[in-house]
């Protein structure tokens, strides 16, 4: 039978804090999306309609009105919007800054998947669900990409 060496040990040894890591991050990039989703689908309604209602997110969604209130009771105790009952609802300076970075991380993840090939419904379909995962790092690694591709044309 083949011993193992101290670096192989170590590996194994520590190969389900590592996963763990990985984990605890997912978890926390899936309770992080709703919100980004949220914030950003309410700037869009009210740059196109003006005004933002529980009813014109549950449309811009696809989920009920029950579902939006609940959410917007958990973005308003992290002080991402501001409403009252029957009110519309507005984003907070903290709310506008989450908005304005879910849609610079999604462009840039679109525009990557872009370059690579991949069409245009599906860049962008896809972007949607990768924005909220991707690391700072490779995010950065997506804008230099494109820029030297820019550089290059």
């Amino acid at each position: 039978m083949e011993t193992l060496s101290v670096a192989q040990r170590r590996l194994i040894h520590h190969a389900p804090l590592r996963a763990g890591r990985v984990y605890r991050k997912v978890r926390a990039d899936h309770a992080a999306e709703t919100a980004q989703d949220y914030v950003e689908a309410v700037s869009d309604i009210v740059h196109h309609q003006g005004i933002c209602r529980v009813k014109h997110l549950a449309e811009h969604m696809g989920v009920s009105h029950v579902t939006v209130s609940r959410i917007i009771s958990r973005l308003l105790e992290d002080q991402l919007v501001e409403t009252e009952p029957y009110r519309p609802i507005r984003l907070t300076a903290k709310g506008e800054r989450l908005a304005a970075e879910s849609r610079r991380r999604h462009e840039i993840v679109r525009q990557f998947l872009l370059a690579m090939g991949v069409p245009e419904t599906e860049a962008g379909s896809d972007a949607e669900g990768i924005e909220h995962h991707v690391g700072a790092s490779t995010l950065r690694c997506m804008e230099l990409f494109l820029s030297r591709a820019e550089a290059e044309r």
